[in-house]
C-alpha cells in the first residue's frame, strides 16, 4: 500500500550531526523531536523505566498492543528508559547531555528544576546546549503551575468560540491542533537557535507554551478584534472577512468555493450563468460582499444545488476558482495528488507488523527527511546507549537489577 520516499542522497541530511534528548511525551514535544529525525537529527527518547509516554496507552485502535496514536509521532527516534529520580539515572542523562545539541522537555513547571536536569543545571555540563522547554502556559506568569491538555488550551485561547456555527455553541479543532503548532514552533526555534549557535557558540534556553502558541493562530481574527473592539462571533464555514469563502451543498454532496479576490467572483458568477450578480453595488467588490452576505449565499446555494460536486469541481479548475471537496480519510488516503507526492509511507514494525504512516510535507532538493525508523519500544535501544557511554555489560546489568532503566 505504501510508497518508499524517494531518496536523493543517501549520505546527506539537514540535521546530520545533531543529537537531541527528548524527554516530552504525548504530542507536542514528540511531534517536534520526530520532524527533527525526519530531516536527519539523531533523536533519544527518554522516558522512566517501562514506558512512560502516555499516548502508549491511548487508543484504540492498537496492532498488537501497539497504539495508533503513540505511533504518529515517534519514528526516527531511538528509546532509552532512565529513572531519572535516581542518582544513577540523572549520570546517564549527565553524560549523554555532554555530546548532545537539543533538550526538549514538556514536564510540568518545576519538575526538571526539582530533579536538577534544569536548563541552568544542564548548560554548566554543555554551555552550548539548546535545552526547549515546553508547557501548557510557560515558565512564568500566575498560570505557569496549571495543568493542561490541548483541550483545555482551545477553550481558553479563543480557538473554541469562534470554531462552530451559533447552533452549536462552541467546537474543539477536529484533532489536537494546539500541539501541532507547538511542535512546529518548537522546531522553528530550536532550528534559529542553532543556527545563532554557530555564531556565538552558545546555547540558550526555549521557554514555549501551548496556550501562546494557540493565541497566536488566531491571526486575522485576532487583528480584526484588536482593530474593531468586537468579539468575533462562530461563523461556521464561513469566513470573517472574505464572502464567498464556505462550504456549499451540491446536488450529491458539499463542496468548499474559496473565492479570494474580485476577478474570481467575476468567474465563478459567469459559471453559474448569473454575471450580472458581479456588477451589482452590493456584491461589485468583497467588502459588499461581506456586508451583504446572506442574500449572495442564498443566491449561490440556489444555483450549486442544480448539478453536482464533480461538475463544479470542473468548472471552478477551468476557470482557476479555488474549490475542494470535503473528504474523509478514506478518500484522502486514495488521492492520487498524495500519492504522486510520495506521503504515505510502508514502514515495518517489529511488534505491529507493517503498516502505513504519514510522511512529511517537507520536499528539499538535496537533502529529504526520510523514515528510517519504526517509533521505538521504550527501552529498545537501552543496552546500544549505555555501551555508547562506556558502560560494560556488568554495569548495564546492574542498572537493570536496580531498575534503573
Amino acid at each position: 500500500m505504501g510508497t518508499v520516499f524517494i531518496r536523493r542522497d543517501d549520505k546527506i541530511e539537514a540535521l546530520q550531526g545533531i543529537r537531541v534528548l527528548d524527554f516530552s511525551r504525548v504530542l507536542a514535544g514528540p511531534f517536534c523531536s520526530m520532524i527533527l529525525g525526519d530531516l536527519g537529527a539523531e533523536v533519544i527518547k527518554v522516558e522512566a523505566p517501562g514506558g512512560s509516554d502516555e499516548t502508549r496507552k491511548w487508543g484504540p485502535p492498537f496492532k498488537n498492543e501497539v497504539s495508533a496514536y503513540y505511533l504518529c509521532a515517534n519514528r526516527n527516534k531511538k528509546s532509552v528508559t532512565i529513572d531519572l529520580k535516581s542518582i544513577k539515572g540523572k549520570e546517564i542523562i549527565q553524560k549523554l547531555v555532554q555530546n548532545s545539541d537539543v533538550v526538549i522537555q514538556n514536564f510540568k513547571t518545576g519538575t526538571m528544576e526539582r530533579l536538577g536536569l534544569s536548563y541552568e543545571d544542564l548548560s554548566k555540563i554543555n554551555p552550548g546546549i539548546i535545552y526547549c522547554s515546553i508547557t501548557s502556559f510557560g515558565e512564568t506568569g500566575p498560570y505557569k503551575s496549571y495543568p493542561g491538555y490541548d483541550f483545555i488550551i482551545q477553550a481558553m485561547s479563543g480557538l473554541m468560540s469562534i470554531t462552530g456555527t451559533k447552533e452549536s455553541g462552541p467546537q474543539k479543532v477536529g484533532v489536537a491542533m494546539t500541539d501541532v503548532l507547538t511542535g512546529l514552533y518548537a522546531c522553528i526555534g530550536i532550528e534559529s537557535a542553532l543556527l545563532e549557535r554557530k555564531q556565538s557558540g552558545k546555547g540558550q534556553k526555549i521557554d514555549l507554551s501551548l496556550y501562546e502558541s494557540a493565541v497566536s493562530s488566531l491571526v486575522n481574527i485576532a487583528s480584526n478584534y484588536l482593530m474593531s473592539g468586537k468579539i468575533p462571533e462562530r461563523l461556521g464555514n464561513h469566513h470573517a472577512n472574505i464572502v464567498p469563502y464556505q462550504t456549499f451543498r451540491t446536488k450529491d454532496g458539499e463542496m468548499v468555493i474559496a473565492v479570494g479576490n474580485d476577478r474570481q467572483f467575476q468567474a465563478l458568477c459567469n459559471i453559474i450563468h448569473q454575471s450580472s450578480l458581479a456588477q451589482q453595488p452590493k456584491f461589485r467588490t468583497n467588502p459588499d460582499r461581506v456586508q451583504n452576505r446572506e442574500e449572495l449565499t442564498a443566491i449561490l446555494q440556489e444555483a450549486f444545488e442544480k448539478e453536482t460536486t464533480s461538475y463544479w469541481q470542473e468548472q471552478c479548475h477551468e476557470h482557476n476558482i479555488p474549490v475542494g471537496p470535503i473528504q474523509n480519510m478514506d478518500e484522502i488516503r486514495k488521492d492520487p495528488q498524495l500519492e504522486a507526492r510520495h506521503f504515505f509511507q510502508s514502514i515495518q514494525h517489529p511488534i505491529a507488523g507493517e503498516m502505513d504512516i504519514l510522511g512529511s510535507p517537507l520536499h528539499l532538493s538535496r537533502t529529504p527527511p526520510r523514515v528510517k525508523k519504526h517509533p521505538p519500544e521504550a527501552g529498545e535501544h537501552n543496552e546500544e546507549i549505555l555501551q555508547s557511554l562506556g558502560l560494560s555489560e556488568s554495569e548495564i546489568q546492574s542498572y537493570k537489577n536496580n531498575q534503573w532503566i
